[in-house]
């Protein structure tokens, strides 16, 4: 007779449309360190429909979610403490050897708390971001989770700066470059076949793309106002193609921008597109106009211009190293900075360092060698003969 050998147990932790772009090459980088590593899913369900989440699932090749905890969504306050609460009981059934989490959504700070209390380590990918602005609360949930994590996996090298400062550990901080990268240069094939142009009937650099989804922009009529008033101007030289969220779209629809909004001829309103499709407008926009940090990030990476839509950002290397122009919600700024994109001056960055495609390998050689010692104890068996 052979010897069974336990395997250590570590949770991914997903909750919103961001972490699942991050979760899929790290999912593949762990699943191939060997069997004596088990990898479980855990969707908490904080955002949850099919544009949100399934397609996303499929198109990324990421399996179903071993574990939903389906908590959908609410306050940040009953959301963070419906995810403690579940995750919680999860844990005191099987507790894994590491839960590591992604990004700075509320999934993310609540499974690391619940994780902390139990005596769980935790991993935080994408570690060290900071804009400074406490009234975001994303900015709260990158603190809290980077103070509590035993390994910070970092995007860049201004990341360990804020780390360091904050009297985090050198030792407890890898930088490994950027996973959300891994995901697009994975996807390059898939993003070039998307039809979503031809579609649409849209040719390529004669359009802008536009997200907004922040608190501070759309939720109130005079955020979003000023952001309408500049697309009614860049409009007339240029279409925008705008996937929506479904945060922005309840207060266009709700407030009191209808006539504004019916002013904007040529800004073609989508629903929420699945990630190749929505990359390939990305690839292949003459600008885009966005508050996503990851959007900053993958229009660095594909050295499309970005006028970012907010006064600050966690991803500072994305204004200086890369293709991004921070306006805020000014009418004017966003109109300047467009006319320049549109009369030939675009700026011009590079790619920062390590966002190469190979962070997830880097991150998956980090915990196998910090789960070394718990799999020696594992590996422990009594034989029978």
């Amino acid at each position: 007779m052979g010897s069974t050998k336990p395997k250590l147990l570590v949770d991914l932790i997903v909750g919103a449309r961001p972490n699942f772009v991050k979760v899929a090459p790290v999912h593949r980088a762990l699943r191939t360190l060997g069997d004596w590593l088990q990898v479980r899913l855990v969707h908490t369900g904080q955002h949850y429909d099919t544009n949100m989440s399934d397609v996303f699932f499929a198109e990324l090749g990421i399996p179903e979610p071993d574990i939903f905890l389906g908590v959908g969504s609410g306050s940040h306050g009953a959301q963070t403490g419906a995810i403690i609460n579940h995750y919680e009981e999860i844990l005191l059934a099987t507790k894994p050897a590491l839960t590591l989490v992604f990004g700075d959504v509320n999934s993310t700070m609540a499974c690391a708390i619940a994780a902390v209390k139990l005596g769980v380590p935790i991993g935080h990918v994408e570690a060290g971001l900071r804009s400074f602005d406490r009234t975001m609360p994303e900015e709260i949930n990158r603190v809290v989770t980077d103070h509590l994590a035993d390994l910070l996996f970092t995007p860049s090298a201004d990341a360990n700066v804020n780390l360091e400062h904050e009297g985090i550990s050198s030792e407890r901080i890898h930088l490994v470059g950027n996973v959300m990268i891994d995901t697009l240069l994975a996807s390059r094939d898939k993003i070039r076949a998307a039809p979503v142009l031809s579609r649409l009937g849209i040719t390529l650099r004669h359009y802008v793309l536009l997200t907004l989804h922040r608190p501070s922009n759309v939720d109130s009529d005079d955020s979003l106002g000023r952001v309408l008033l500049a697309l009614e101007s860049v409009q007339r030289r240029i279409p925008v193609v705008f996937p929506i969220h479904p945060r922005t779209r309840q207060r266009l629809e709700s407030g009191n921008l209808r006539t504004l909004v019916g002013r904007l001829k040529n800004v073609r309103i989508l629903d929420p597109q699945p990630y190749c499709d929505f990359l390939r407008l990305m690839s292949d926009a003459a600008f885009v106009i966005t508050d996503s940090g990851g959007v900053q990030e993958e229009t660095t990476c594909l050295g499309v211009p970005c006028l970012t839509v907010r006064p600050n950002t966690e991803r500072p290397i994305t204004v200086q190293e890369g293709t991004s122009i921070l306006v805020g919600n000014d009418t004017d700024a966003i109109v300047r900075e467009s006319e320049r994109i549109l009369d030939g001056k675009p700026k011009v960055g590079r790619v920062p360092d390590l966002w190469d495609g190979h962070a997830a390998p880097r991150i998956g050689a980090i915990i196998e060698a910090y789960l070394k010692p718990k799999r020696a104890v594992c590996g422990r068996t009594t034989h029978g003969f």
